[in-house]
C-alpha cells in the first residue's frame, strides 16, 4: 500500500537522495546545487511544497512544487518542479497517486497546475495527456550567469 504525505525538514536526505536519482535517470547529475541542508531549508519556505510516497515506510516517490503568482493571469498557480518514483516501484500508478494528491492541493484554492515536460519526454507527455492534462510547445530560454555576464560586459 502507498501512502502520500507532505514532506517536511526531517525528510531533506532521502529527498536529497532521491533528487540525485532523478537527476542522474535523467542525465544531469552535474545540475544538483542544492544538498541535505539546502532541502531542510526549502522545506521550511511557505511557497515550497513536497509531497512523498511511501510504501512501508520508506520513501518511492516525490513531487515538488512552488506556488507561484502568473502576471498575465493576476493569480497564483502550483509550478510543478518535478515527478518522481523510483526505480523498482515504477508502473504501480504512484506517479498517479503522486498526481491526485497535487490535484487535491491545486483544488482548495481553485489553482492552475503547470508542469514543464521536455519535448523528448513522450512517456511523460503520454502520461499527463492521460491525466487530461493538456499539452503545448515551448522553449525555454536558459541565460547562465556566465553568459548574462558577457552580455552586462558587452553592454556596459
Amino acid at each position: 500500500m502507498t501512502t502520500i504525505r507532505r514532506a517536511t525538514a526531517a525528510d531533506a536526505r532521502v529527498l536529497d537522495e532521491m533528487v540525485r536519482e532523478l537527476a542522474a535517470h535523467e542525465g544531469s547529475a552535474e545540475h544538483v546545487r542544492v544538498d541535505e541542508k539546502g532541502w531542510r531549508a526549502s522545506l521550511k519556505r511557505d511557497d515550497v511544497t513536497v509531497l512523498i510516497a511511501e510504501q512501508r515506510q520508506n520513501a518511492v516517490g516525490f513531487a515538488s512544487m512552488m506556488r507561484r503568482f502568473h502576471l498575465w493571469s493576476g493569480a497564483e498557480h502550483l509550478a510543478l518542479d518535478d515527478l518522481f518514483v523510483r526505480e523498482g516501484h515504477r508502473d504501480q500508478g504512484i506517479g498517479t497517486q503522486l498526481m491526485s494528491a497535487v490535484a487535491e492541493l491545486a483544488d482548495e484554492d481553485d489553482l492552475l497546475v503547470l508542469r514543464g515536460v521536455r519535448l523528448d519526454n513522450y512517456s511523460g507527455q503520454r502520461f499527463y495527456s492521460r491525466l487530461g492534462a493538456s499539452l503545448t510547445t515551448k522553449m525555454t530560454a536558459t541565460w547562465t550567469r556566465e553568459h548574462y555576464r558577457l552580455h552586462l560586459a558587452a553592454t556596459r
